[in-house]
């Protein structure tokens, strides 16, 4: 198994890899392409995150500056929108659903660093996936961890931390993020 299959697969790797670091700088170099076109190209800014993208639909708007660390672990589903400052370290995949919108300097951490420090002074990292359903509104300032799926129809609350998975249906904030209601569905 090579160190991306490992990175994928949510074991130990090495995040000093050669194969992985030329990933990384290549998806840096579209970031940075993408984050310098003028606000007004929207063609050319949208033919560069499908580029940068592992996937999306048709109708999505990320704005500049974007920032992530490869860019094709990261799924996204129609009526995307993500505000200024959207950071997404996927050395995992992020998966978004339909009518996601994600306020200004949101976060999302796949990667996980191991607590052992003679481990982690190896480049050696792991990394899990995280999830979010349709119909999700995250407010601003963010910060989802590793691991973490939130369900559908659910909104979190701006300055989160999440840290565990937030159910299907609710409004949910906090540092920790925990539910503080449920929502009824018509």
């Amino acid at each position: 198994m090579n160190e991306k299959e490992k990175m994928l697969a949510g074991e130990l790797y090495d995040s000093s890899d050669k194969e992985l670091k030329k990933e990384l700088k290549r998806a840096k170099d579209l970031c940075f392409e993408y984050n310098n076109i003028k606000p007004s190209n929207d063609a050319k800014r949208s033919k560069l995150l499908k580029k940068i993208l592992g996937s999306t639909k048709e109708l999505f708007w990320i704005e500049a500056p974007f920032t992530c660390d490869y860019g094709y672990n990261i799924e996204i589903g129609e009526h995307f929108y993500a505000n200024h400052n959207l950071l997404i370290l996927d050395t995992n995949k992020v998966k978004f659903g339909d009518n996601v919108f994600i306020g200004p300097n949101c976060s999302f951490y796949t990667a996980n660093h191991p607590l052992d420090v003679e481990t982690r002074n190896k480049s050696l990292e792991y990394s899990e996936p995280i999830i979010v359903g349709d119909n999700v509104w995250f407010g601003g300032n963010v910060v989802v961890l590793s691991g973490v799926t939130v369900g559908d129809n659910v909104t979190i609350g701006a300055g989160s931390v999440v840290t565990k998975d937030i159910p299907s249906n609710c409004v949910a904030y906090g540092n920790p993020c925990r539910v503080i209601k449920n929502i009824e569905r018509e």
